[in-house]
């Protein structure tokens, strides 16, 4: 049995969502899990019917009928939005998504308290905003961190006395600390929790090593390995560990260890959604993406030239990659350019996990230089194959899984 992991080697937005969808579509897939992030993930899945959902708690592979979803204890789950989506699931013909879904009850809970607060450090922070996604998910990490025994987890919604005590602690800590804050009152918040905890089945994390057992699994991750909390370019980075870090440890605790492919996604083109690091910018690029638009809280949505340097890094980061899916080919031509060193810098080196201060300076390295564009290559998967050391698997052509090609197909299905 060969599960597979998924992780972005870029800044997110490289097309996760419809790389699981067709691994889903393409074999008999029992479980996606989600290893990381929270209610900010947005992993955008087209069928050809032209049906359309952004998933955020939801695996990506929902649309594909009996495929269940397991949020593990490393994602920081909103009952709120998970509600939502689950409303938007139905609207689009998936009404069971909520009867395939199970969540670790070790997870942390993001609650209308981390939202506002997060909002609230994120504006004070003027034009030095980090590029939020603005709903608490980074918030709800340092509270728990801050305050392991206390902070809110999702199996204390089947306990009314326990959460009202720790919501209201949460609270009181972030108003005495920022002031009243735009969230409503606790008592408010304790139906909406106790009628998640009813509907939706809350299991230890025990229960997904018989979920490795049962059938293949994909690991579905969050964000992009250049937002890294550790690794990513300080301070504009997420409090998740975007690696294959939490999936193979999960896999491991499972007694699974090596039994899972690890597969790399970067788009043709280098994005980024709000502030940070884009060597490879170009303003005049021809592309728009109608998915991710500029918004309150992450800013602009920013393209450039493919950044080889950039995607080195992430690879070394990540430990490497047993191949890569390479998304948006559609969008290659001659403006399309690849970027194989910068001026002042010829190759990253990421450093030990914990050294922010390091990965500061790093910061400030990348905001000073500017890429080496060489011409467009006639062959992208040859060429990116070439400048990362992986094999290309998977080109994307367009969003849905149809619009995707094998190329190497019994390498996709081998285990590492």
């Amino acid at each position: 049995m060969n599960h597979v992991m998924v992780v972005d080697l870029g800044y997110g937005d490289a097309g996760k969502g419809t790389v699981v969808d067709w691994l889903c579509a393409s074999r008999p897939v029992h479980t996606v899990v989600r290893f990381n992030g929270g209610a900010q993930a947005a992993h955008n899945v087209v069928l050809r019917d032209g049906r359309h959902h952004t998933f955020a708690q939801f695996g990506a592979g929902t649309f594909r009928p009996g495929v269940r979803t397991h949020l593990s204890r490393h994602v920081v789950v909103d009952p709120l939005a998970l509600a939502a989506e689950a409303d938007h699931l139905t609207a689009v013909g998936v009404p069971d998504a909520l009867d395939r879904l199970t969540v670790d009850g070790e997870a942390l809970l993001a609650t209308p308290y981390h939202r506002a607060a997060n909002r609230a450090r994120e504006t004070a922070r003027g034009a030095d905003r980090h590029g939020s996604c603005g709903l608490g998910v980074g918030e709800a990490v340092a509270y728990g961190l801050a305050h392991p025994d206390e902070a809110p987890r999702v199996a204390d919604c089947a306990h009314a006395a326990v959460l009202r005590r720790r919501l209201t602690a949460l609270r009181d800590r972030l108003t005495a600390e920022l002031g009243p804050l735009d969230a409503p009152p606790v008592e408010d918040c304790l139906p909406t929790y106790a009628a998640f905890a009813e509907r939706v089945a809350i299991v230890d994390r025990a229960y997904l090593a018989g979920v490795l057992r049962a059938g293949t699994c994909v690991f579905e991750g969050a964000q992009g390995v250049l937002l890294d909390e550790w690794h990513g370019f300080h301070p504009y980075t997420t409090w998740s560990t975007t690696t294959f870090a939490n999936a193979e440890a999960l896999l491991a605790e499972a007694g699974r260890a090596g039994t899972a492919q690890r597969l790399g996604v970067l788009r043709v083109t280098t994005t980024r959604h709000g502030p940070g690091p884009l060597v490879t910018e170009e303003p005049a690029l021809p592309f728009a993406d109608p998915r991710n638009p500029t918004n309150p809280w992450q800013g602009r949505f920013r393209f450039g030239h493919f950044d080889a340097v950039a995607h080195r890094y992430a690879l070394a980061a990540a430990g490497g990659v047993d191949g890569l899916a390479l998304t948006h080919l559609d969008l290659a031509g001659p403006a399309l350019r690849i970027c194989r060193r910068y001026d002042t810098i010829d190759r990253l080196t990421p450093g030990p996990a914990g050294d922010l201060e390091r990965q500061a300076a790093l910061t400030a390295r990348l905001l000073r230089a500017r890429p080496v564009l060489d011409e467009a290559p006639t062959d992208w998967p040859a060429a990116v194959a070439a400048e990362l050391s992986a094999p290309v698997l998977l080109t994307s052509h367009g969003p849905t899984a149809e619009d995707k090609v094998p190329a190497l197909t019994a390498a996709v299905s081998a285990p590492r």
